[in-house]
Formats: structure tokens, C-alpha cells, sequence
């Protein structure tokens, strides 16, 4: 099972051929991808268009879905972003702390492009899907 990061899905709705839809695509043949509540928020919320929004709503449904927040993650999530603050590293968004710090805690690779994410792979053991 693989995580995969909203910007990985925003490419793949907008038909962007990269190494990470490639893999998005192959994942989601394969059964293998899961989605958070907090992705599927952000992705939902940048579709302008309704036709748009309700297909990808339906797809997205099918999938495996996990609460990524809730009151026992707010302290891990507090915690990795200040480790990551005293390295001299701070992330621009509050949700990448929260996906991957739930990625860590359950183990999932997560399939991202977003380079925030990377601190994370090499100061706190998230695993990247490639």
C-alpha cells in the first residue's frame, strides 16, 4: 500500500506524464493506493469545474480511505515539525506535517514530488514510494 501526495494527484487529474503518475497509475491497477482524509480535502477542493469534481469525487471514493488527524496525532505532528525547526528546516504547510508524520506512524510510503516532503525521508524515516 502506498500514500500518494495531493501534487502527485493534481498532476495525474491534469494528465502531466511524470515518474510519479507513472507510478500513481501503476499503484492504482495494482489495488495498492490509500488515500487520507486530508488529500482527498485538498484535492476536492481544487477542482473549478462540477463535472470535473463529481468524477473525481466517485474515484477517489473507491479507494482505501484513513482519519489522518486526530487528537493523538497532533502531538507527533508538533513533534517532527519541531525537530525538523531545530535542523534549521521549516515546512511551508501545516498538512505535509500531518501526512507524512501519519505516513511514519502507520509505515506507508508515501508517493510525492513536493520537496518538503523530503526532509522527512532523510531526518525522520518517511518512506518514499520511489
Amino acid at each position: 500500500m502506498i500514500m500518494v501526495d495531493t501534487s502527485v494527484w493534481v498532476d495525474y487529474f491534469n494528465g502531466n506524464d511524470t515518474k510519479q503518475t507513472e507510478t500513481l497509475d501503476n499503484a492504482l491497477i495494482d489495488g495498492l493506493v490509500v488515500i487520507g482524509d486530508v488529500i482527498f480535502l485538498e484535492i476536492l477542493q481544487g477542482f473549478r469545474n462540477d463535472s470535473d469534481y463529481k468524477q473525481a469525487q466517485r474515484t477517489l471514493s473507491t479507494l482505501d480511505h484513513f482519519p489522518m488527524l486526530g487528537t493523538a496525532m497532533v502531538a507527533d505532528c508538533a513533534s517532527n515539525y519541531r525537530t525538523l525547526r531545530k535542523s534549521g528546516i521549516t515546512i511551508r504547510r501545516t498538512t505535509d506535517v500531518v501526512i507524512a508524520t501519519f505516513c511514519i506512524k502507520n509505515k506507508l510510503p508515501l508517493l510525492f514530488q513536493d520537496r518538503d516532503f523530503i526532509p522527512f525521508v532523510e531526518k525522520l524515516k518517511l518512506k518514499a514510494a520511489i
